[in-house]
């Protein structure tokens, strides 16, 4: 199980803009420079972020971007949300399409522990959490 390249970035960009303690906005280059991710694709994923009410954009010369709410208001799963990267119930560990206990992939009774303890952990773990931790981001 991965997250898509597209949330994997969104919750790296949000963890370090919550790291960043003094809530000054931050410029998409050097966001873009600081994370290594391409400047194109990150102005894309911060458009969907400002749509789903987690960033505050703020244009001109002096703009940049901050977040709209408390790290600790922002939970890794409402990201993914935002770019239908959660794990549905029936979504098929094997790619097969859905499973549910009717009909069901040869994993499933061996994955819904885990996933369920995955969906637990993107449901509670917050920004604030993830953040400021010395760890990659």
């Amino acid at each position: 199980m991965q997250l898509s390249n597209t949330s994997q970035y969104a919750i790296r960009m949000l963890a370090y803009m919550a790291d960043k303690k003094d809530s000054s906005l931050i410029n998409a280059t050097k966001l873009s420079e600081a994370l290594q991710i391409p400047y194109k694709f990150l102005t894309k994923i911060m458009t969907e972020l400002v749509k789903a009410d987690l960033v505050v954009s703020i244009r001109g010369r002096e703009g940049g971007y901050t977040l709209k709410k408390n790290a600790s208001d922002i939970m890794v799963g409402d990201i993914l949300k935002v770019f239908n990267d959660s794990m549905q119930d029936e979504q098929c560990v094997l790619g097969i399409g859905f499973c549910n206990g009717m009909c069901k992939c040869a994993l499933h009774d061996q994955w819904m522990k885990p996933k369920r303890l995955l969906q637990k952990m993107f449901r509670e773990s917050s920004l604030e959490d993830i953040a400021g931790r010395g760890c990659k981001i």
